[in-house]
């Protein structure tokens, strides 16, 4: 257009419709569908308990980030249990647990809110993080005698994680990622893939500690290789999230009312 519009700007608002917490459903069906089909593709071995993780791991918190905590929950456990029946050579030791980690994922992704609803919602998620971590290392040191140099050097990408939800950073990067500079919104979804991926690493891996109670030498073994696959996790979610969002943003989709992008 060559000349400026003269009436006011109008917000554009879904009135009506299927919707699940703002999310109209097609989303929740094309983002569980998204996650489910990376799901078939494995993209490292988990050492000591067998199996293998997928690549879906990387978008879980994308998924949080473009419905909202509820719908993004929803859409990311769906998707992961339709990949866990499909695909189980990716469904790791306790398929179970892996659900749990894209269900947990796709929530506090979600919970990372600008504005003043549900602003307190990453208070319990916290709470329930720090008491995943104390019962995981907790377990670690005082029953199966692992030493404590070991077990946070282990365990760095889970409190280097939950330490990032709890300061500023978490809606720091949350700016980042609705901004409309695209670098910007890249570097927020690259670091808010290496928060969300490690808090959700912690709450698959404390279920998988209290089945297979590997020794200290595997923790020994995983210190290089956890922030490694973390980088690879913080990469898919960088690449893949900024095309969907540079993508949804130039189509002009109407964003779902929780949306964070």
């Amino acid at each position: 257009m060559s000349q400026t519009p003269a009436g006011k700007e109008r917000e554009v608002r879904l009135v009506g419709g299927a919707a699940i917490d703002g999310a109209p459903v097609t989303y929740v069906v094309v983002l569980a569908a998204v996650v489910a089909v990376l799901s078939f593709v494995p993209f490292s071995v988990i050492v000591a308990a067998g199996g293998s993780f997928p690549m879906s791991q990387g978008v879980y918190s994308l998924v949080g980030w473009i419905l909202g905590p509820v719908a993004g929950a929803i859409a990311g456990g769906i998707g992961r249990l339709i990949g866990v029946l499909l695909a189980p050579h990716t469904a790791g030791p306790v398929p179970a647990a892996s659900v749990w980690g894209a269900i947990i994922a796709s929530l506090a992704a979600g919970a990372m809110v600008l504005g003043q609803k549900r602003r307190w919602w990453w208070i319990p998620l916290s709470v329930l993080f720090i008491v995943e971590f104390l019962l995981f290392v907790g377990r670690a040191i005082f029953v199966n005698g692992v030493g404590v140099g070991v077990a946070l050097a282990n365990s760095f990408v889970n409190w280097s994680s939950i330490v990032l939800y709890m300061l500023p950073t978490r809606t720091l990067f949350a700016r980042w990622i609705n901004g409309k500079n695209v670098g910007l919104v890249t570097l927020g979804l690259f670091l808010g893939t290496w928060m969300i991926a490690g808090i959700s690493h912690l709450s698959v891996t404390f279920i998988l500690y209290w089945v297979f109670n590997w020794p200290e030498e595997v923790w020994i073994t995983l210190i290089p290789i956890i922030p490694t696959e973390n980088l690879f996790r913080c990469l898919i979610g960088a690449v893949i999230g900024t095309g969907v969002i540079v993508g949804l943003r130039a189509i002009g989709l109407i964003k779902p009312a929780e949306a964070i992008y």
